[in-house]
């Protein structure tokens, strides 16, 4: 399982910007730990979102247990795949 969920809405209210939105549940662990995951959820989104985010949607990375754990450059192949798979 990734170490996060990606939640991808298209607004179609004719702006091209791109909106993220993180969110870590108190089920992750301590304040310090969720800050954490929010700062590596923010640099993945920070690098790939330019290039492969959907233009005039809202991003929302949801951090999930095991993604304090993993490795960046795992977090940042999911993320490249997830958005790929997305932009479909």
């Amino acid at each position: 399982m990734p170490g996060f969920v990606l939640q991808v809405r298209p607004r179609g209210d004719g702006d091209s910007t791109m909106r993220i939105g993180y969110t870590v549940t108190k089920k992750i662990g301590n304040a310090v730990v969720r800050n954490r995951m929010k700062r590596r959820l923010r640099a993945l989104a920070h690098e790939l979102l330019p290039e492969l985010g959907v233009r005039g949607a809202d991003h929302v990375l949801i951090g999930r247990n095991g993604g304090i754990e993993r490795d960046y450059a795992l977090l940042r192949a999911e993320l490249a795949k997830a958005l790929a798979k997305v932009a479909r």
